[in-house]
């Protein structure tokens, strides 16, 4: 973003720095082109007067001493010569000369003279003037002058060197103040990166300066504050609740089951099928207690990697599964050669097997359990798959809720696939459940990071 404004301000900056500059060096050439031909055309304006005076009086003294002190003084030669082409005065040129033979005839005739090309600093050699002697139809003669646009061309050098100047001074103010336009709109928002990076990394409540820049990013940057502390206040008062529910439920829940237990030997016969369903009713009660702490536990990991937590430890797949296959007593997998590393926690991960295998024994027939890694993706994945009854399309969607249960009608919380579901998306992993042949379920997570 950094090189594409620079180069957006610039272009438009030398933009607008030609526009000035490229005009002012044509004008200024122009300009000294027009002096230089106005004060050749008064030369020989003054040049023909003489003339006219001489052909009229036959003295023309006064005429060749003109052309000589001109010639001396400027050092551009002059001939002037009469209606015969014979010269009445000259200084430096003859009526001879091949090159003037046109511009006399020209002269002559009364035609007007061709435009001189705008003096550059590289323009050089000479230009030819010629003016008619005599007015109307009447040419009694004609005067021509040779100039040098040497000196025309050196003016206009020495202005374009100014004028190529003040523009390079421009350019650099204009680069100057692009790289301080483009400083103060990408400083603000490069220390914006900086907090996110910051808050991916782990550092909780991670603010940035928001003092200079724009007032739309200094909002933006008080914005992202703001959240980073309601991230992790969110957090904070997550994992509290968690604390907060696991003590005050569990104590009341074990002081109640050790009642009930004393209570064992105490309960007449007439009040033993009561006392039973009590026991059950702990015991589910117990059984949905542990499965919210766990569901919340889960919601709360996700929480907690959006408010910087700490980097998940890397866990090795194939130990674990082959771990928790031989619990479950199904049969162990193949491991694949090279260790299949995955970004996500032992005890997380081995409650989300726990759940599969759990479900795969309970509703299922035989069970199959395999895994493997995509190291182009940079996943590794774990699939355990069941021979039972499956699932219909519509209870596909549903099996990841909270408290769906199955139309099997065994027991169950109808919490374990919805906390296996909230623990692998809070590795950024995926839980799908396909139910073809039976029912699978296939876990898949982030490999470690490559070098």
């Amino acid at each position: 973003m950094r090189r594409r404004l620079l180069l957006v301000l610039l272009l438009f900056s030398a933009a607008a720095v030609a526009a000035f500059a490229v005009p002012l060096l044509s004008a200024t050439a122009a300009e000294r082109t027009q002096r230089f031909v106005l004060t050749r055309t008064a030369d020989l304006d003054r040049f023909a007067a003489l003339a006219q005076q001489a052909d009229t009086t036959g003295d023309n003294a006064a005429l060749v001493d003109e052309v000589t002190a001109y010639v001396e003084l400027y050092g551009e030669p002059v001939v002037v010569v009469d209606a015969r082409r014979q010269p009445v005065a000259q200084a430096g040129l003859t009526s001879e000369d091949p090159s003037l033979a046109r511009v006399l005839d020209a002269a002559l005739r009364n035609q007007p003279a061709s435009s001189v090309p705008t003096v550059k600093p590289w323009s050089s050699g000479d230009v030819v003037f010629a003016r008619p002697v005599g007015t109307g139809t009447r040419v009694a003669g004609a005067v021509v002058l040779r100039a040098s646009v040497e000196r025309a061309a050196a003016d206009v050098t020495t202005r374009w060197l100014l004028i190529l100047g003040g523009a390079l001074a421009a350019a650099v103010i204009s680069i100057l103040l692009v790289v301080a336009v483009a400083r103060w709109l990408l400083k603000p928002l490069a220390e914006l990166a900086v907090g996110v990076r910051a808050v991916a990394a782990g550092e909780r409540r991670a603010h940035v300066a928001g003092s200079s820049g724009p007032p739309e990013v200094r909002e933006l940057s008080e914005s992202f504050n703001r959240m980073s502390d309601a991230v992790t206040e969110a957090a904070d008062q997550q994992r509290r609740l968690i604390a907060d529910a696991s003590h005050q439920l569990r104590n009341p829940m074990a002081a109640l089951r050790l009642r009930m237990d004393t209570l064992s030997g105490q309960v007449k016969p007439e009040g033993q099928r009561a006392y039973t369903a009590g026991v059950a009713e702990i015991e589910r009660l117990e059984s949905l207690l542990d499965g919210l702490l766990a569901l919340a536990s889960a919601e709360s990991a996700a929480t907690e990697v959006a408010a910087g937590g700490r980097e998940p430890g890397l866990t090795d797949l194939g130990a674990l599964v082959v771990d928790r296959a031989g619990f479950w007593q199904v049969p162990v997998p193949g491991t694949p050669t090279l260790p299949v590393l995955v970004r996500c926690p032992e005890s997380d991960l081995a409650q989300v097997l726990d759940v599969l295998l759990d479900n795969a024994v309970k509703y299922g027939g035989a069970v199959r359990v395999s895994l493997g890694a995509d190291r182009s993706a940079g996943v590794g994945w774990v699939e355990v798959h069941d021979d039972g009854p499956g699932l219909t399309a519509e209870e596909l969607t549903l099996a990841t809720s909270r408290f769906w249960r199955g139309r099997s009608g065994k027991p169950g919380t109808g919490l374990g696939l919805a906390i296996a579901d909230q623990l692998v998306k809070a590795r950024q992993g995926v839980l799908s459940l396909v139910s073809v042949d039976g029912f699978t379920a296939c876990v898949t997570l982030p490999l470690e990071p490559t070098l």
